[in-house]
């Protein structure tokens, strides 16, 4: 599936059966939209149309076992997380939004019958959803959160304020992260049209334009008992959710790497300069073998990682490292593109730019690149630098 001159060490070669299968599956589908990518990001618009149809294709799972549905191994969802973000990363952080995060919390924290009442018609994107942890003074730290949910009989009452929470604004539920009484964090499934619920979408982005996120504002929401999640009960579940997407952010930061180097290469080998090929000249040569060479150390950091992660003995340490490495790389593969396709390098047409420019969300969300890498150091030196 990847061309020799991308997986130079044939790193996913072997790849075959339904896996082979499913990532075929999701370049289909970005074949399918790779024509509307650019206007939407560029007039900042959700193409919700575009995500309905990687739900009907299946792809919008994160590997969740779904009844009726196809099974999805570990390794074919990571390999339609590189495939979408390869195409768009606003589509794929969609989908790590919807999948990876509001799914995957009630997958995962969830009761049976908040499963097989939200999961099936989430992964048809019938109920869009929000996993609402950020907030205006929490990012990094978000184990601080300050949102409440006070019982008050067989309601909770919410109040506080998230921001930059995809779907948060434009979904139907946000699974919302909040104190409770005894001071652990638990986590609520609210509707988002819930009296108290207030969502504005957030203006002025200059990366990942092609999903909304929102500023969340909650004035005594009420929600009943039935849709606390009851296996979610401390910070410590909530990090179990936030380890899958943190690698997924590296398989994505892979991904847009990838079509980087796929276009500098291609442009490289038509642009005509000086009267020839740009690709003659040394400089350019030297280039895309470097680029080469950080694409494929990515490619192998994601091999490894899902060694781990399919043996059960991904540490959250493991994860961190995977993506501080993987975004860093995907950082200076862009840029070298953008620089090399020259003045054309800041048309969307080309992607370079869109990539250069959304490369800069992933750099940051899902725990930024100075957090992920103080986890690693903590881990190394067993003592704390922010905690």
């Amino acid at each position: 599936m990847l061309d020799p001159k991308i997986d130079f060490y044939g790193v996913f070669s072997d790849v075959s059966g339904d896996d082979l299968e499913w990532w075929q599956a999701a370049r289909d589908y970005c074949d399918s939209i790779r024509g509307h990518v650019n206007e939407a990001w560029e007039n900042a618009e959700y193409n919700i149309p575009a995500v309905e149809d990687a739900a009907r294709r299946g792809l919008v799972r994160d590997g969740i076992d779904i009844a009726g549905m196809k099974p999805m191994s570990v390794r074919a969802n990571r390999l339609i997380a590189l495939e979408l973000a390869r195409c768009d990363a606003s589509t794929a952080t969609a989908v790590i939004v919807q999948a990876g995060l509001a799914m995957q919390a009630i997958n995962m924290c969830g009761s049976e019958a908040q499963k097989e009442k939200f999961l099936d018609p989430m992964s048809r994107m019938e109920v869009r959803g929000a996993f609402a942890l950020t907030e205006p003074d929490h990012g990094s730290d978000s184990i601080g959160l300050e949102t409440s949910a006070l019982r008050d009989g067989d309601e909770w009452v919410i109040n506080g304020e998230k921001k930059w929470i995809g779907h948060g604004s434009v979904g139907h539920i946000a699974v919302v992260w909040a104190r409770m009484n005894n001071g652990e964090v638990g986590a609520f499934i609210v509707d988002q049209d819930t009296p108290g619920y207030h969502a504005e979408t957030i203006t002025g982005k200059a990366s990942l334009r092609g999903i909304p996120q929102a500023h969340i504002r909650f004035d005594n929401v009420r929600v009943h008992e039935s849709r606390r999640l009851p296996h979610a009960n401390s910070f410590r579940d909530t990090a179990a959710v936030l380890g899958g997407t943190r690698v997924g952010v590296a398989w994505t930061a892979t991904g847009m790497a990838i079509n980087c180097y796929e276009t500098a290469l291609e442009y490289a080998s038509e642009r005509i300069q000086f009267g020839r090929p740009l690709i003659k000249n040394q400089i350019i040569q030297q280039r895309l073998a470097d680029m080469l060479s950080d694409v494929t150390s990515m490619l192998l950091h994601c091999r490894h990682v899902l060694d781990l992660e399919q043996s059960g003995t991904l540490s959250e340490k493991q994860a961190a490292l995977a993506k501080v490495f993987c975004t860093r790389k995907a950082r200076s593969v862009a840029a070298q593109a953008r620089d090399m396709l020259g003045g054309v390098g800041i048309l969307l047409e080309n992607n370079a730019m869109r990539h250069f420019a959304d490369i800069e969300s992933l750099h940051t969300y899902e725990g930024t690149d100075t957090i992920q890498s103080l986890i690693v150091g903590k881990t190394i030196t067993n003592v704390s630098a922010y905690r």
